[in-house]
């Protein structure tokens, strides 16, 4: 079996799409020697974006997935009015954005689908990190999705939480401030609707006390930068101190 009929094999096994991470923890059932050369990530990558330049078998989806050239990826104009769908999509936007920015991502719904994957695919950290008190943890791992510094000890960058509806606002924003001692920012995401509603809130106590850490922003905006980061490399959004 050659590089490329053991990639579209792994991709089959994952109903036609799976992230680099997948394809390279699986090719060897396929291919046994693919790991034998130096650069032997580099190598498949290089192999399956030839054939995708030649529009032959593979495709590049979203940031950091690979599809089957017949693969139908899911369209967000068709999901935005399921709020559950809608909801799963953004996550996985989220986590993506974090992967691409070389950022450890946790996710609290782990079983939730993002074109055919479950996130618990595509996130980074199977786990939360314990990087601080039980109780604190025991709210953070139910924030929709968190970003994490990549080297050294794990803390919270990035704190997202999707508010498909303005009756879960409320618990988002408890869950986020239970992160203020730390360094990171809070993004709120919402329908175009809500944003003047969430806006009203922050101006309460006691999020008006660190309104400036809290960032709100609509869905189109942040699947703009999804699907053109290098365009808006200056945003706020991408712009995550990675380091103490």
């Amino acid at each position: 079996m050659t590089k490329v009929e053991a990639i579209r094999k792994v991709l089959e096994d994952h109903n036609g799409i799976a992230t680099w991470e997948i394809i390279y923890n699986e090719v060897e059932k396929y291919y046994p020697d693919a790991k034998r050369m130096k650069d032997w990530e580099s190598g498949l990558r290089g192999v399956l974006y030839r054939e995708a330049y030649k529009n032959n078998i593979f495709k590049q989806v979203g940031l950091g997935m690979v599809a089957l050239l017949d693969f139908q990826e899911e369209k967000v104009e068709e999901i935005k009015q399921d709020t559950v769908r809608m909801h799963s999509y953004m996550e996985g936007i989220c986590v993506e954005i974090g992967n691409f920015l070389k950022l450890k991502t946790f996710t609290a719904d782990p079983s939730a689908k993002y074109n055919n994957l479950s996130l618990s695919d595509i996130s980074t950290l199977p786990t939360l990190p314990q990087f601080t008190y039980s109780e604190i943890l025991d709210t953070s791992k139910r924030i929709d999705v968190l970003w994490f510094n990549d080297k050294g000890f794990q803390y919270p960058k990035r704190a997202i939480e999707i508010v498909d509806s303005i009756g879960t606002l409320e618990p988002a924003l408890k869950r986020s401030i239970q992160l203020i001692e730390f360094n990171l920012s809070f993004y709120i995401l919402c329908k175009n609707e809500h944003l003047k509603k969430v806006e009203k809130e922050l101006a309460c106590e006691p999020y008006t006390r660190i309104r400036d850490r809290y960032k709100v922003r609509d869905y189109d905006s942040i699947l703009n930068i999804y699907n053109n980061p290098i365009a808006h490399a200056t945003d706020d959004f991408l712009s995550v101190q990675t380091y103490f």
